[in-house]
C-alpha cells in the first residue's frame, strides 16, 4: 500500500470511530405504557345480581341438569310472519307478530303431552301443575329477569305477544313486582336476540325444564335427497334428570320442533 492510500484508510477509520462514539439521544418512556399503575376497582353486587348469583349456584348444585339439542327449520314460520305481520299489527292494536308467541304456544301444547316437563320436585314428592305459567327471560341493565305469563295455555298468540311487550316495558322501567316474577312452571329463553348460536340454558328452580331459542342462520341441509339452504335455529332443552328421563326430554323437544315447522298445527291444536 502506498503512502497516500495508507493516510486515506487511517482517516476513514478515525472518522468511523468518531461517529460511533457520538452519544445516542435518550428515548423518553411513555408514562401511560406498561410501567403505569394497574388499577382494580371493587364494588358490591347489586341486590338483584346477588340474588341471581345465589339462584344460579343453587340450580347447578341442587339439580341433575342435562341438555338435549335439536334444530328447527324456520322457513315456514318466517313465511307466515312475513305474510301476515302488517295485518296482525293493525288487527291487534299495534301488537307486533314475533316468533316468541308461536314458541310459547308450541311449548304449551308440548307440556300438555309431557306433564313431567311441567312438574316440580318438592322433597320426595312430584308436583304436577294443572296449569301452564310460562316464564319469559328478559334482559335488563341490572341483569336477567324472568316475568311470568299466567295461564299461558289459555292465551292466543296475540295475547302472548302483547303480554311479553308489556312485561318487557315494565322490566325496562324497573317496575316488575315480585308477583310478576314468581310461580312459573316452565321457562323460554331467547339468546338469539343477542346473536347466540348455541348455549345450554340453566334451570330456574323449582322448575324442571327450560327451552333455549337461538339466532337464525342460513345453513345447508339435506331435504328429499337434495342439499338446500334453509334458515335454521338450534333449540336447547335443559332439564332436571331427577324427574325427566332423556326419552321424554327428546320427545318434548321434537314436538316443539314439529309444531314450529308446521305452525298451522299450533292454531289447530294438532
Amino acid at each position: 500500500i502506498d503512502r497516500k492510500t495508507s493516510i486515506f484508510l487511517s482517516a476513514s477509520a478515525s472518522a468511523s470511530a468518531s461517529a460511533s462514539a457520538k452519544p445516542v439521544a435518550a428515548v423518553a418512556l411513555d408514562p401511560q405504557g406498561p410501567t403505569s399503575e394497574r388499577i382494580e376497582r371493587r364494588v358490591p353486587m347489586t341486590r338483584m345480581r346477588a340474588r341471581i348469583a345465589e339462584r344460579l349456584l343453587a340450580a347447578s348444585q341442587e339439580t341433575a341438569m342435562l341438555t338435549t339439542f335439536n334444530e328447527v327449520d324456520m322457513a315456514p314460520l318466517m313465511r307466515l310472519r312475513s305474510q301476515y305481520k302488517d295485518q296482525f299489527e293493525k288487527t291487534h292494536n299495534g301488537t307486533r307478530l314475533g316468533f316468541m308467541g308461536f314458541f310459547v304456544r308450541a311449548c304449551c301444547e308440548a307440556l300438555k303431552r309431557f306433564p313431567e316437563v311441567n312438574a316440580s320436585i318438592d322433597g320426595n314428592d312430584v308436583v304436577y301443575h294443572g296449569y301452564q305459567d310460562i316464564g319469559v327471560a328478559v334482559s335488563t341493565d341490572d341483569g336477567l329477569v324472568v316475568p311470568v305469563l299466567r295461564d299461558a295455555d289459555f292465551m292466543s298468540i296475540a295475547d302472548v305477544e302483547a303480554a311479553i311487550r308489556d312485561l318487557g316495558l315494565k322490566a325496562r322501567d324497573k317496575k316488575l313486582t315480585i308477583d310478576d316474577m314468581t310461580g312459573g312452571t316452565f321457562t323460554v329463553s331467547n339468546g338469539g336476540v343477542f346473536g347466540s348460536l348455541l348455549s345450554t340454558p340453566i334451570l330456574n328452580p323449582p322448575q324442571t325444564a327450560i327451552l333455549g331459542m337461538h339466532t337464525i342462520k342460513d345453513r345447508p341441509v339435506a331435504i328429499d335427497g337434495e342439499v338446500v339452504v334453509r334458515p335454521m335455529m338450534y333449540l336447547a332443552l335443559s332439564y332436571d334428570h331427577r324427574l325427566i328421563d332423556g326419552k321424554t326430554a327428546v320427545q318434548f323437544l321434537v314436538t316443539v320442533k314439529d309444531l314450529i315447522e308446521d305452525p298451522s298445527r299450533i292454531l289447530l291444536q294438532l
